[in-house]
């Protein structure tokens, strides 16, 4: 009985950090990040309000597969010398999306590289 207990103990005390280690590989599914801004507003020259704005951005990764939502707001970068961005291969090409470059396939909007703008 006693050997029993041990060993149910010392299986609980080995499995808190596994547990542990799965949930922290969970931030992975997490592709957004927010951005807080807080914006003056004055509606009368004696009262002071402070407005939160929270901003969501995307988090983009290494072959995502980019949805035509997400397509819609990207923009075409065709100079992309003047960028200093490499030249594409054929079928894929590059965007601009909020700050970031991207190197996309053009028929499956898979994400392929990521430059972030300097």
């Amino acid at each position: 009985m006693k050997k029993f207990i041990v060993a149910l103990v010392a299986a609980t005390v080995l499995a808190g950090p596994i547990a542990t280690a799965a949930q922290a590989q969970d931030w992975r599914n997490d592709r957004s990040r927010q951005v807080e801004r807080h914006v003056d507003k004055r509606v009368d020259k004696r009262v002071h309000v402070e407005k939160k704005v929270v901003i969501h951005k995307q988090r983009w990764s290494k072959g995502h597969r980019a949805t035509a939502a997400e397509r819609r707001r990207m923009a075409d970068v065709r100079d992309y010398r003047r960028y200093r961005l490499s030249a594409p291969p054929r079928g894929y090409k590059w965007v601009k999306v909020d700050n970031d470059y991207l190197m996309i396939g053009i028929a499956t909007g898979v994400i392929s590289s990521i430059i972030a703008a300097r």
